[in-house]
């Protein structure tokens, strides 16, 4: 018996669409990863890009456990001397929660050529609306 190995020709894509107020902020980012990379596909091929659309919508009503919302903290750096940057996660969802999502979500993604267009299959709405009706997005209890 051979090994399947998918090729770009064969790849489809399905649309998801998962609510981030249902689940913690980790146990939402293992899910939305695994439909990018396609995981969860038979078809699961690991040197090709074969993930879903994933569209995340309640942002700004983010579950985290424990005192993360005080104790998490985002950092970036200007690149000059004294140019460090922190953040606790309360003010970061109060600017951008789908920066949130998103940092999440590239922290599990593997860290190769494939991880940008993988992560740009990833849509994050503050509310309940987003554009993406039209695709029909199956919704990920």
């Amino acid at each position: 018996m051979k090994t399947y190995s998918q090729k770009s020709s064969e790849i489809s894509r399905d649309w998801y669409l998962i609510d981030a107020s249902t689940l913690p902020l980790g146990k939402l980012a293992v899910v939305i990863a695994d439909k990018l990379m396609g995981k969860s596909k038979v078809t699961y091929t690991p040197h090709t890009d074969n993930g879903d659309y994933v569209v995340v919508v309640n942002a700004k009503n983010l579950k985290v456990t424990g005192n993360k919302m005080t104790a998490k903290k985002y950092y970036r750096h200007s690149g000059f001397p004294g140019g460090l940057t922190e953040l606790k996660l309360e003010e970061v969802l109060e600017k951008d929660p789908s920066l949130v999502i998103k940092e999440a979500v590239k922290g599990m993604l593997p860290k190769n050529k494939l991880a940008a267009d993988r992560l740009a299959r990833l849509r994050v709405f503050e509310g309940l609306e987003h554009p993406h009706t039209a695709q029909q997005p199956k919704e990920i209890k």
